[in-house]
Formats: structure tokens, C-alpha cells, sequence
């Protein structure tokens, strides 16, 4: 792991393991208290020399960078799908996004603006001038998951560097070795030695230790609501984004093109296997169309190539673990118990599941309220576009919602009424730009990502008051 300015070892060492052969990949280091308290030493320092540095300068570094990583692009999307099991098709598709989210960052990191201050509209004003100026909050935590090891690490390395702050980034224990690669290319690009460091070991460990501390002004997680939770308690004054769980609801109502919405929840159900927070889960299909969805959906879902991530054509491979595909299973099944039925898919061999959808789905299973992360959708009936409405806001969470309708009013209606941080009218969850603010609400967390959101939430507003002569 690189820390305090140098590549180290640990007493221990984690295992990642390719979750498709259940072969170990290789070894990190189990980083320990002492370790993460040099690493904090070390963020201090390193956040000083950051926000010495100018906005031409940070954004040079983001856009060599940039370069690197697509030079390197093939090499860091086989190590991804080789320590996630995503297929390379998938991968490259990720890795694809990068180099554009570091330019953007730099960009948006070279143009923080204040504005001026009308103190003459105070009554002890007179005789005053004032703006204000964005500056950084200094050192920043970001944790982050396992499912979009390269994207999601870099949403928050790119913003907040831009920024001028000194990050030390905590990647998940199960995919941290292409987050060892991000560290090595932004360094080769000029990144001061202490503006980064790159800490492995268990969240549990560490977690605590890391956001607890009182030299960390900013944490930025992904990850579930549970550890999200746990973050808040332990976090102190400081500042903090959450971006959580979620079971992204679509509504299919009755005027919508159902081949066309069929086809987009095929590919969003399950793409990564299903493992983002922003995966499409719930369907709610009214009513006179329900059957014809159903048809429509279920042969696309059963033609989904599974196999060996490595092969040109896979869509669909090993989940994280065998222990996250066996949960998948059990939940369906907890379904299908529970009266509703599986359509296609239902299978299970070792951690791969096979796309399923599981219809006759009632709101009170738990495959509707809680957050299934796996490649399974599950499709509700309704009466109408209200009662669709109404049980897509049945969640506890709200990061992002769909609607399939051809008819403007009703769009709009939904574009209102559901309760989430995003909302997709005639295209399913998880689509993303990455340049749009993105962030959920009820207990899919707090704060935006995307880089010019970012950057706002990793700066801190300062006023300047001169008094004139």
C-alpha cells in the first residue's frame, strides 16, 4: 500500500480472491492502527502542500493523468475483472469513463469562484468591502466499494484533488489493486508524494479510526446504509457525503413502448450482476399491460450470456462472493414461498447467479423493500399509474427512479412525485453521466457526487472583510 510517501507492507495481508475461479489473485497489506495514524501525520502535511499548489498545476496533474490512464486502459480493465469478476466487456466499458471524469475534475477544480459581498446593504456595513473565497477543506477520507472499483474511486480522488485537498483513500478489502494502479498513475503525473494515500485492510478495522479523527475535515463513502450509519455516529464535526443503498423502482405504465422498456430493464437489471446501487429492482407494471411485459422481458433476460468473464461475449458473471450469490438466492426464494414466481433464471452455481426475473412480486417481500444487489428484477402489478406512483415511494430509500410512459403530463406528474435523488423518464436506473449531480435522498444518503458537485462539497467557504480607508 502506498503510505506516508512510500510503498509499505503490513504485519498481516488480505487475500483477493477472482470470485469466477475462486483462485487468490493477490495480497495487500492489513493495514494497522500505527499505520493509519502515519498515514493521517502524513495527509496533514500533504494537504498543505496541495493547497499551495495552483489551479493550473492541479489540473496539469488530473490531465496527464488522463493520458496515463488510457494508455493503460486494457491493462488496469483485466485487472478489474480479474479481482471483481466482472466481465472485460464491462470493464473497459468502466474504464472508458476515467480519463474524461479526471479532465472534467480538472477542470471544475480550476474554476472555484467567490462573489462579492454587499456589506453597504448592512447598516454596520459602511466603509466595507468583502467576498468570499473556496478554498480546501484540508484532508479528506474517501472510502469506497467494491462494485465500480475504478469509477467510483476516482468520483472522489479526481474532485477532491482538483480541489487542492490530500485524500487517503480506503478501498474496498475484496477490489483494491486497480485503486493501487489509480495511485501509481496519478503520482507518475506529479501528485505530491503526501497528497495521496492508498490504505488497505478491513473497513471494520480501520473504518473508525479513520473517520473519527479529528485531522480529517472531509469523509466521502459509498457504500451500505448500515456502515453509512455507523460512519455518522463516529464522525465528529467534520463534513460528510453518503451515497447509500438503494432499490431503484421503474414504472412501466400502460401507454409506454413495452418492447422498448423491456429491452432497457433487461440490460439494467442485471448489468454488473446486478451489483449497483442504482440497479434497476423493483418493476411496477400496470396492470393491461403487465403480461405483454412479462413477455417481452423474460426472453431477453433468459438470453443474457453468463459465463467466464474473460470471454467476448459474457454480460453476466460471478458475483462478489459465493456468499452474496447464495443471499440472492435465498431471497428469491423467500419470494417464491411467499407466493410470488419465477419467470427465468432462479439457478445458482457457485457465486454465479443467473438473471432472473420473479414476478407476482407483493410489496411486502422483502425482494420489494430492501436493497437486493444481485441480478434479479422483480415486477409488481398495479391498477394504475397513481398506485405505481405510491409504491414506488414505498422505500426507505431514494437515489434513483424510472418511468416508462409516452405521455408528457404523466412524466412530468412522476418527475415530481418520486421520491428520489434522481429520476430516468423513458430510460431504466442505473444510466449515469458522469458530469450530472448525483446523490439520493431518505436514507440513500447525503450530499452530491459528480465533479462539480464534488468539488463544491470538498471546499470550504471563507469571507474576507476589509475595512476601507
Amino acid at each position: 500500500m502506498y503510505l506516508a510517501g512510500d510503498w509499505t507492507t503490513g504485519d498481516g495481508e488480505l487475500e483477493i480472491v477472482n470470485p469466477w475461479l475462486g483462485d487468490v489473485v493477490d495480497t495487500v497489506p492489513n493495514a494497522d492502527p500505527a499505520q493509519i495514524d502515519r498515514a493521517l501525520d502524513a495527509a496533514v502535511q500533504g494537504a498543505a502542500e496541495m493547497a499551495a499548489l495552483s489551479g493550473w498545476e492541479r489540473s496539469g496533474i488530473l490531465n496527464r493523468a488522463a493520458d496515463l490512464l488510457e494508455a493503460r486502459a486494457e491493462e488496469l480493465a483485466r485487472t478489474l475483472s480479474l479481482e471483481e469478476g466482472k466481465p472485460l466487456t464491462e470493464s473497459r466499458g468502466e474504464v472508458s469513463r476515467c480519463p474524461e471524469l479526471l479532465r472534467l475534475s480538472a477542470f471544475e477544480g480550476a474554476q472555484l469562484r467567490g462573489e462579492v459581498l454587499p456589506f453597504d446593504a448592512a447598516p454596520n456595513g459602511a466603509g466595507k468591502f468583502g467576498f468570499t473565497l473556496r478554498v480546501p477543506c484540508g484532508v479528506v477520507v474517501a472510502i469506497t466499494p467494491f462494485n465500480y472499483p475504478v469509477l467510483l474511486v476516482l468520483h472522489k480522488l479526481a474532485p477532491a484533488l482538483a480541489a487542492g485537498n490530500a485524500v487517503i483513500l480506503k478501498p474496498a478489502s475484496a477490489t483494491p489493486l486497480v485503486a493501487l494502479e489509480l495511485t501509481k498513475v496519478l503520482l507518475e503525473a506529479g501528485l505530491p508524494p503526501l497528497g495521496l494515500q492508498c490504505v488497505t485492510g478491513n473497513g471494520s478495522a480501520i473504518g473508525a479510526q479513520l473517520c473519527s479523527d479529528r485531522r480529517v475535515r472531509k469523509i466521502t463513502f459509498t457504500g451500505s446504509t448500515a456502515v453509512g450509519e455507523q460512519i455518522t455516529r463516529v464522525a465528529g464535526v467534520k463534513r460528510v457525503s453518503l451515497e447509500l443503498g438503494g432499490n431503484a423502482p421503474v414504472a412501466v405504465l400502460a401507454d409506454a413502448d413495452i418492447e422498448g422498456a423491456a429491452a432497457q430493464v433487461a440490460t439494467a437489471g442485471y448489468s454488473n450482476a446486478g451489483q449497483a446501487c442504482i440497479s434497476t429492482q423493483r418493476v411496477i407494471v400496470e396492470r393491461d399491460v403487465y403480461v405483454d411485459f412479462l413477455d417481452a422481458l423474460a426472453p431477453k433476460v433468459a438470453a443474457i450470456p453468463t459465463g467466464d468473464p474473460f470471454a467476448s461475449d459474457t454480460k453476466l458473471s460471478a458475483m462478489i462472493t459465493e456468499r452474496e450469490a447464495e443471499r440472492v438466492e435465498s431471497w428469491i426464494g423467500e419470494a417464491v414461498e411467499d407466493g410470488a414466481r419465477v419467470v427465468t433464471g432462479g439457478e445458482r452455481n457457485g457465486a454465479v447467479h443467473f438473471a432472473t426475473v420473479v414476478a407476482d412480486v407483493d410489496p411486502s417481500m422483502r425482494i420489494f423493500r430492501e436493497e437486493l444487489f444481485g441480478p434479479a428484477v422483480g415486477v409488481t402489478p398495479v391498477q394504475d399509474s397513481a398506485e405505481a406512483l405510491r409504491l414506488a415511494n414505498t422505500s426507505d430509500f431514494g437515489l434513483s427512479a424510472g418511468v416508462f410512459t409516452r405521455d408528457l403530463d404523466r412524466a412530468l406528474h412522476y418527475a415530481r412525485g418520486l421520491d428520489s435523488g434522481v429520476v430516468c423518464i423513458n430510460v431504466a436506473p442505473p444510466w449515469r453521466a458522469d458530469l450530472m449531480p448525483y446523490g439520493g435522498v431518505k436514507q440513500s444518503g447525503v450530499g452530491s457526487e459528480g465533479p462539480r458537485y464534488a468539488v463544491q462539497e470538498m471546499t470550504e467557504v471563507k469571507t474576507v472583510v476589509i475595512q476601507q480607508s
